[in-house]
């Protein structure tokens, strides 16, 4: 079994990763509107776009950092490691979550540089209703029930393409297009096309996504039960650049 990845190394990894999914959603965006004005194509396109993405950053990256990308995912994973001892710790948390943020505002930027758009421009795309708000509850809590479920059950080397395939069908059944991720969220508030959200919009948002990951994981433990100790789950796409081996790793795979 290879060494963990160092903790810098995963942080940039889960940066990079997150900045690389938001260069996909926005840049993607921008690409359909610029083709067709039938809005309903520009959400297949964009949908489609993410799906692909998503599935190859989720295997090309998740035997590194997890493939998180997402921070609802990472504090997800680090929860139900606390027991266990084989998940995140607080230091891997504090080293992720900014790295995700800074990754997905990056990502905006460089999607709005390539379509040749102002290079930050605060989207005028208001998204604040409650029935979104109850959208991102539903399709993050689906996000994190299908990841962990995933792990516990023994298929988390399903993750890239079951993951992938989750949220391209939540594009479609949440009324909020299924952000289901707070870095994504923000990082989207910097760019004012097809995929932006205002930055009013993002608090409420953000909230609704992490009281989603908090039912999610009572849908686990539910269908699931408790985490299992160490040495009895299957995991074949760890985190931290380890080679398959038989663990209880809760912080692969990922989230859009």
């Amino acid at each position: 079994m290879s060494a963990p990845a160092p903790l810098l190394r995963r942080a940039v990894v889960e940066g990079l990763g997150t900045a690389a999914l938001v260069a996909v959603v926005v840049g993607s965006g921008i690409q359909a509107t610029e083709l067709t004005h039938d809005v309903g194509t520009q959400l297949l396109a964009n949908s489609l776009a993410t799906v692909f993405g998503l599935g190859v950053l989720i295997a090309f990256l998740g035997p590194v950092s997890g493939a998180h990308f997402n921070p609802a995912v990472t504090l997800a994973a680090w929860f139900t490691g606390r027991r266990t001892g084989d998940g995140l710790d607080l230091r891997d948390v504090a080293a992720c979550l900014p790295a995700q943020v800074v990754g997905a505002i990056g990502g905006a930027v460089l999607a709005d540089a390539m379509f040749g758009k102002p290079l930050v421009a605060f989207s005028t795309h208001e998204r604040w209703a409650g029935h979104l708000w109850l959208a991102e509850v539903v399709a993050t809590a689906g996000l994190v029930w299908l990841i962990f479920g995933l792990t516990r059950a023994g298929r988390a080397h399903l993750a890239p393409l079951l993951v992938a395939s989750y949220i391209g069908a939540a594009y479609w059944f949440t009324s909020s297009t299924s952000f289901a991720n707070p870095a994504v969220t923000i990082g989207r508030a910097f760019t004012d096309t097809f995929a932006g959200i205002a930055p009013t919009s993002v608090l409420p948002f953000l909230a609704a996504q992490l009281l989603g990951a908090a039912a999610g994981l009572v849908l686990v433990a539910v269908c699931f039960g408790r985490p299992a100790a160490v040495g009895e789950d299957e995991a074949v796409v760890p985190p931290a650049g380890q080679q398959p081996t038989t663990r209880s790793t809760e912080e692969s795979a990922l989230a859009r």
